[in-house]
């Protein structure tokens, strides 16, 4: 029996789930044995104006199972409760708290060799853990026999979760179109989780999460590679919420 739909509050056209870090991990454990539920995204600023820019991507988002609230600048703006739902936090407390029910788990995504090494981190960190299959796809889209292979590895492996690292917004294309044909209960996209928890990319301390001040570190790590999205997202993302908020412009759900 699938749980009842999770309450969404409007962010510039986008429906965040509203709910809680708990509620969420507690809604993911759910997935044990379960088939075909649908995919998880988890918003931030970049997400929503890839989600301006277009609006089949916005409807993916509000077709998810989830759209988890990331950001801080997306939980601040959510009604009473509403908490971050951060990648790295999620994916860490669902393969620990999974362990115990035989959670299966997938990972699919991340550079060459990050899926295997975040795989010994997980089996490392968390003793017991199933993790049943590791892959890297190709930085294309996959080919007609490449998507019946990982088909083929996905019902072999049965996992409950497919955990899916490919980077916003192509991971929710990705779970919205070819990932809906495997065999598993949720995909879950988790973006740089796989970089962070693998080891191979610095996560910024706990305290700048909370501050909402994540993007300011990860652009001193990478300021080539994310100075430009930065620039370009951030300061629309604020004028467009300050639109929505003083009813200048409407943003409806589509």
């Amino acid at each position: 029996m699938n749980p009842p739909p999770v309450p969404r509050y409007n962010v510039l056209g986008v429906g965040v789930s509203a709910l809680s870090f708990g509620r969420a991990r507690e809604l993911l454990l759910g997935s044990r044995g379960a088939k075909r539920l649908g995919y998880v995204c988890l918003c931030t600023a970049h997400g929503l104006g890839e989600a301006r820019a277009d609006p089949a991507y916005r409807r993916i988002l509000n077709a998810s199972w989830l759209t988890t609230p990331d950001g801080m600048p997306i939980v601040w703006l959510g009604p009473p409760g509403v908490e971050r739902v951060y990648g790295p936090d999620l994916m860490e407390a669902v393969c620990d708290g999974g362990r115990p029910v035989g959670l299966r788990h997938y990972l699919y995504g991340g550079h060459p060799g990050v899926a295997d090494l975040l795989r010994a981190s997980l089996e490392r960190r968390y003793p017991g853990i199933q993790v049943v299959g590791a892959r890297t796809p190709p930085f294309r889209e996959l080919t007609a026999p490449e998507l019946a292979d990982l088909r083929g590895d996905v019902a072999r492996a049965r996992p409950d979760i497919v955990w899916v690292g490919l980077g916003t917004p192509k991971q929710e294309r990705f779970m919205a179109g070819p990932g809906g044909e495997l065999d598993t209960g949720l995909l879950v996209g988790v973006g740089a989780a796989f970089d962070f928890l693998s080891g191979r990319v610095r996560q910024a301390p706990r305290w700048i999460r909370g501050l909402g001040m994540e993007w300011l570190f990860r652009l001193c790590m990478e300021p080539r590679r994310l100075g430009p999205r930065y620039l370009r997202t951030n300061p629309l993302f604020v004028l467009r919420v300050l639109a929505q908020r003083l009813r200048i412009r409407s943003y409806p759900i589509d």
